[in-house]
């Protein structure tokens, strides 16, 4: 079963944030220009997932034929701030964090069950926050050999899920690593994560999970970008015989805007699961 999703984003750049990032000494903030030139920087940093922008994304998520009865509905609300710190002359600490809301039917619930099974009609819809994932990239605040902007660091998964069946229910830890190319207005690169549990919730299984997101983006003179990207998992714990890749195939579209002068990038895009597990997984990165 290829599960498909609507995906619809929105990336809002409060003005006030774009200020702070100069009280921060991430990089100096963008002097006073025409609107194109300011545009035209915003598009390409928010490309740049450890650009020296302070940015608060919000991006919700419907899919659909998801679980093993192929009937599951999932929405997620995911708050993604980033926020960069200049640690010395030469580096920034760029923070990644997402807080995921979640409601979800049927994810899980198949029919004929035992009576004893937990998953019974009353509990076939679960609603509340998933795990947080954060992630602390240590990055030079001008591009290395052949222009490449780069930045490792941790990630951590925190147990924040309100249910079971939101969250690993384990405090995960790895490395992560974000390696892109800019040449006018392509962007290209990748970012990837590794964690393993390394403190786990009683009657919870160990938790072993990569993250990859290879990413294209080109962004046209009127400061629209086109996005093809994937998000794929890889769940080493998965039964034998069951798939361990959740790979989507997502395209996206993004456009700058102003609301008076505050400028915004709203965002919508489309998602197919090219290969995923029979059932859902909880997903980190």
């Amino acid at each position: 079963m290829k599960y498909v999703t609507m995906s619809c984003a929105l990336s809002a750049i409060v003005a006030a944030f774009l200020l702070s990032v100069r009280g921060l000494h991430a990089t100096d903030a963008p002097e006073v220009e025409a609107d194109t030139d300011q545009a035209d920087k915003l598009a390409k940093q928010l490309a740049n997932p450890i650009s020296s922008l302070i940015s608060v994304p919000f991006q919700a998520n419907e899919d659909f034929g998801y679980g093993p009865s192929h009937n599951g509905y999932k929405f997620t609300l995911n708050i993604q701030p980033v926020i960069p710190i200049s640690i010395s002359k030469d580096w920034n600490l760029i923070l990644r964090t997402i807080f995921p809301i979640v409601s979800q039917h049927d994810l899980f619930y198949v029919e004929n069950l035992p009576e004893n099974s937990p998953l019974q009609p009353q509990n076939r819809s679960q609603d509340g926050l998933s795990d947080t994932t954060q992630s602390f990239f240590f990055s030079p605040k001008k591009p290395g050999p052949f222009g490449l902007i780069w930045g490792i660091g941790p990630a951590l998964l925190y147990p924040t899920g309100t249910h079971p069946f939101l969250g690993t229910g384990t405090f995960s830890i790895g490395p992560t690593v974000v390696v892109l190319k800019q040449m006018g207005g392509l962007t290209a690169g990748a970012l990837m994560n590794q964690l393993w549990s390394v403190a786990i919730e009683e009657h919870r299984s160990s938790f072993s999970q990569m993250f990859l997101q290879p990413f294209v983006a080109y962004t046209i003179k009127t400061h629209t970008t086109f996005t093809l990207s994937t998000e794929s998992t890889a769940n080493w714990n998965n039964t034998p015989g069951d798939a361990k890749w959740t790979v989507p195939l997502i395209f996206q579209i993004s456009q700058i805007l102003k609301i008076g002068k505050q400028p915004i990038s709203l965002q919508v895009g489309g998602k197919y699961y090219a290969d995923s597990p029979r059932d859902s997984l909880t997903r980190a990165h």
